[in-house]
């Protein structure tokens, strides 16, 4: 990433450095947007499916879970010897030019593929919308995805300020109206939660602790945003100096409180107004939650809502992890090219990324390949692994990162890592 591009981000230090700003309300919007995708259409299915004890610990666990887990990914990007330095580049210095390589490949290779699961979701969000509620014939899929594509990766030209910007701004109507929709359903909150509890969980200790060990890859994925923590951490530094880490933490408190009580709440809306045979019902049509609702409740309303709700979740989300795949992408390419004694430009090399995700993107919105949902999950253990288990390890090995060691969240966030890696290659091959 450019130094222009993260600069631009940033604001004269004409006042104090513990003043909020307002790129710090911008950033942390943006790691909203980035986290809160279309994945929180799904998440009161999987994560109410269990009963109502699971849902209190995951009440209980998200927050830490996901403040500690970035925060120590933050803290990694920002612990390199120079400023500009993204996550590649302090991976690269940390663990040498060989792990350097590795953990960039794998650090594409855990954003990557949901970047393309989002396109293809945008694409068939825009299909139904048009043949269900324009009640219009569809376009050529190839020609809508082109349109859609192009028009992301427009977006994508202007730089990264534009792209946080834009997510900062989307948060609102999403905000908004996701609120909205847990407040209608209010009226139709019934106890069926509490009087099946029992049941959903297997009735038995092995069948709770099945339920918790299952539900935490839900929440590692539900509130993921680690693809752009890296141009989180980058901008901050350029615009904090030696004071970051301080402020990154404050952003990314509010941020994740901001993503708890929301999500939650409208976690909690969902399930409490359906039954636990209704939300496996909904499981089984693989739908998102907003679907089955409009038709549970035949509310035409939710039915147009549903479409905008999830085009804006899913474009923001795009945007987001766009900036992680450049970032992998631009490291994997970069990184071989020094092997070689070459070096190429960043504009170049940018030029380069956008036409492989643009041609890579459109092919596969246009192919919509079954797969896609299996390649999201292969991605699980790699996300798991790097946002909570390598910051942990450099904690232990980095002597820029030693300042942080003795602390109990450090376990906790090795503990949760470990699980959600467990349970993930459980659910894929158990």
């Amino acid at each position: 990433m450019s130094n222009s591009q993260v600069d631009v981000l940033a604001t004269e230090n004409t006042d104090e450095t513990g003043a909020w700003r307002k790129t710090d309300t911008t950033w942390m919007l943006g790691l909203y947007g980035t986290a809160i995708g279309a994945g929180v259409l799904f998440l009161p299915i999987n994560a109410g499916i269990g009963g109502l004890i699971p849902l209190i610990i995951m009440v209980i666990l998200a927050f830490p879970m996901t403040f500690y887990a970035h925060r120590g990914l933050t803290r990694f990007v920002l612990s390199g010897k120079n400023a500009g330095q993204n996550i590649t580049d302090v991976v690269e210095e940390h663990f040498g030019i060989t792990a350097g390589k590795l953990i960039t490949l794998l650090y594409f290779f855990a954003i990557f593929p949901i970047l393309l699961v989002y396109s293809v979701a945008i694409t068939n969000t825009v299909e139904s919308f048009i043949t269900h509620q324009m009640h219009l014939p569809a376009p050529p899929r190839a020609i809508l995805a082109l349109v859609l594509i192009l028009a992301l990766m427009t977006l994508v030209h202007f730089g990264e300020h534009l792209i946080v910007k834009t997510m900062s701004v989307l948060v609102y109507p999403f905000v908004v109206v996701l609120m909205a929709l847990a407040l209608y359903l209010i009226p139709h909150w019934n106890a069926s939660i509490f009087e099946h509890a029992p049941a959903a969980t297997g009735g038995t200790g092995n069948g709770m602790l099945m339920t918790l060990w299952l539900v935490i890859p839900v929440m590692v994925f539900s509130f993921n945003h680690s693809p752009i923590i890296s141009s989180f951490a980058v901008a901050k530094r350029k615009e904090y100096g030696d004071d970051a880490e301080k402020k990154c933490s404050k952003i990314l408190t509010f941020s994740t409180l901001m993503m708890v009580v929301t999500v939650m709440f409208f976690v909690f809306s969902c399930v409490l107004s359906l039954s636990p045979a209704d939300l496996m019902e909904a499981k089984n049509q693989n739908i998102s939650i907003l679907s089955y609702l409009a038709n549970h409740f035949q509310t035409p309303v939710i039915a147009y809502i549903a479409p905008v709700i999830a085009f804006i979740a899913i474009t923001k989300s795009f945007l987001g992890h766009y900036l992680g795949a450049r970032e992998g992408f631009n490291g994997i390419v970069s990184q071989s090219l020094r092997s070689r004694g070459k070096n190429i430009s960043l504009p170049k090399m940018n030029r380069i990324t956008a036409v492989f995700m643009l041609v890579s993107t459109w092919a596969i919105s246009t192919l919509n390949p079954s797969i896609l949902g299996m390649i999201e999950t292969l991605g699980g253990p790699i996300i798991a692994m790097l946002l909570f288990l390598m910051p942990m390890y450099a904690i232990r090995k980095v002597p820029a990162m030693r300042k942080y060691s003795g602390h109990i969240s450090n376990g906790f966030i090795v503990i949760v890592g470990l699980v959600a890696m467990s349970a993930i290659v459980y659910s894929l091959f158990g």
